[in-house]
Order: structure tokens, then C-alpha cells, then sequence
């Protein structure tokens, strides 16, 4: 499994669909071409006439985890719940397609509920809710999978 490191891969990745939402997280999934691209980009800061590069050189399984500030205030909360992404990603990878994956979380863990930033409490209903996710990602197949109409 690669993970995703550039900007324009993880916009790549958003703009494609989202194959499945929890209440907390969502899924977007875009697929590789044959080549294991899914875009072709030029560099940044290259200039005009330089070669373009490709977003995804490896046709793999591509993921990415964007746990932002807004949802996820302190930086242990965001490292344990991108910790678990990573994890169930990874212990799932024979199950996901050849594209690429970002994990969105998408609303807040209640603070009332969930009172250590990064307790067993937090990391089983994390981990439970990204089982699901995944689950739900699987049963909705991928675009390069879909026969054409």
C-alpha cells in the first residue's frame, strides 16, 4: 500500500466519488488508469516547458488520511484516529481496489463521551466505524470495475 504525500493527489482523490460515509468519516475513491495514473500534472514551481509528472507512478492501492484541525482539536486525537485509518487500511488492503483512497474524517467525536484525547474508548469506536466504512466501500464496486453502459 502507498500513501498518498502530494497536494495534488489528494485533490485528485477528492474529486473522484465518495463510495461510502459513516457518521464521522467519509471515503473518496478515484481510479488508476492501466498506466497507474489517475492525472498527469506538471511539476510545481517548473517550468512550462518541463516533462509532466505522473500523480500515482505505482499502480497500487493508494491511501491518504485528512483529519482536519476543525473536527479533531488536539494533536493526539488527530495522530491516534489517522493511526487507526492507516491500520484497518492495511490489515483490508487485499479487499480494496487498485485506486486511490482518501479517508475524510467529517465530523467531530464528542468530547462529553470520549474525555482523553486518545483513550481505548476513542480507538475501539474509531476502529469499529472505519471496519464499517470499509465494509460499506466494498460492497459498492469500483468505477474501472463497472461494465460500461
Amino acid at each position: 500500500m502507498q500513501r498518498l504525500k502530494t497536494r495534488a493527489q489528494f485533490q485528485a482523490t477528492m474529486a473522484g466519488e465518495t463510495v461510502a460515509r459513516t457518521a464521522h468519516f467519509a471515503l473518496h475513491r478515484q481510479a488508476l488508469d492501466a498506466g497507474g495514473a489517475a492525472a498527469v500534472v506538471p511539476e510545481p514551481g517548473a517550468a512550462r516547458a518541463a516533462a509532466p509528472q505522473l500523480l500515482f507512478a505505482v499502480p497500487d492501492v493508494w491511501l491518504g488520511a485528512m483529519v482536519p484541525k476543525r473536527w479533531a482539536r488536539r494533536a493526539v486525537t488527530r495522530n491516534t484516529i489517522k493511526r487507526q485509518i492507516y491500520s484497518v487500511a492495511t490489515a483490508l488492503e487485499p479487499q480494496l481496489p487498485q485506486a486511490s483512497h482518501v479517508v475524510r474524517l467529517r465530523a467531530t467525536f464528542d468530547r462529553k463521551q470520549f474525555i482523553s484525547a486518545s483513550s481505548d474508548l476513542l480507538r475501539q469506536a474509531v476502529r469499529a466505524e472505519l471496519l464499517q466504512l470499509f465494509e460499506r466501500a466494498a460492497a459498492r464496486p469500483s468505477p474501472s470495475s463497472r461494465a460500461p453502459a
